[in-house]
């Protein structure tokens, strides 16, 4: 029988602090373990009453019976702690990734159900794409978006589910555009936008490529008064005009989206490169403000998990 003794303790301690805590604030979504003990590189996250178990890529080499052993001990130290089936435990493996794979099926189908955050309801998937529908390390940002979003017009980009323009409209955003690529995505967006009852005719979606939808957008004189902005840290998908480089097109992507905003308007730039570097040019043109620190949230260990920033125009 494999030792897993260290992690199951670690996750015990943790699961009984923060299942509490997740029940005050009113998530159902939360991070339970993240990489906590160095021989045991998972993230465990609960989403209501499954369990989302990504084990990071270390290298190991481990013979197939063995890792599968490993991993079995994990998953029953898992049920142990949190009482949550052993079958309602979707494993992943995520890899250094190239590429659209955050655009790419896992294998499973999955179910499709409704998890709550902050009083907001999102529809996730464990199984079918490698990440689950809601990014849960963008928690502290969406409800800061809420909670300035009133009468605004609002802009999302790389807009993946919706979930920041879910956020933007129940805190009275007065119009919106939510723009990805993906029809899958955007389909996504569209049933988490009716089930948080946000209005069609004023929360727009677009498909396009985000280059292409910049430079139309500001041809066209189009104003917004609050932007979010995600980039993927790489994309070769074939639906986009040019290979999408973070770090290398981050200044173009910044200074289209600020020929957008409004005056006195607010951007929120973030991504998860964790080498990533901005610009020093930027400094000189905007206002910048790292707010990583408070965007991070509580329940993640990893506090290097995204940075992110608000830039205005001073």
């Amino acid at each position: 029988m494999q030792d897993v003794s260290a992690f199951a303790n670690r996750l015990a301690k943790n699961y009984k602090h923060y299942a509490k805590w997740a029940r005050r604030q009113g998530l159902d979504a939360w991070r339970a373990y993240d990489k906590d003990v160095p021989q045991f590189p998972f993230a465990v996250d609960i989403y209501g009453g499954k369990v989302h178990l990504q084990e990071y890529d270390t290298g190991w080499d481990m013979a197939d019976d063995d890792y599968r052993a490993w991993i079995d001990a994990v998953v029953a130290a898992i049920e142990q702690v949190t009482g949550i089936a052993a079958a309602a435990v979707t494993l992943k493996n995520r890899r250094r990734q190239k590429g659209v794979s955050q655009y790419e099926k896992v294998g499973r189908e999955g179910d499709d159900f409704i998890v709550e955050e902050f009083g907001q309801r999102f529809i996730v998937n464990l199984d079918r794409y490698l990440d689950t529908g809601l990014f849960l390390d963008h928690r502290n940002t969406r409800k800061r978006v809420r909670e300035e979003a009133a009468g605004k017009r609002f802009l999302n980009l790389f807009a993946y589910t919706g979930s920041f323009t879910v956020y933007a409209g129940a805190g009275g955003a007065a119009s919106s555009e939510t723009v990805d690529m993906s029809n899958t995505y955007q389909d996504w967006s569209r049933r988490n936008f009716e089930l948080n009852g946000l209005d069609s005719s004023r929360h727009k979606l677009v498909r396009a490529d985000v280059f292409q939808y910049l430079e139309e957008a500001v041809d066209a004189g189009k104003q917004f008064d609050l932007i979010v902005m995600d980039p993927p840290t790489f994309s070769n998908s074939k639906k986009m005009r040019d290979i999408l480089d973070v770090q290398r097109d981050h200044v173009w992507l910044i200074d289209y989206a600020m020929a957008l905003l409004a005056p006195g308007g607010k951007l929120y730039f973030s991504n998860n490169l964790r080498s990533f570097a901005l610009d020093e040019r930027l400094r000189g043109d905007y206002q910048i403000r790292d707010i990583s620190e408070q965007s991070v949230p509580e329940d993640f260990r990893n506090r290097k998990i995204h940075q992110c920033w608000q830039i205005s125009r001073g």
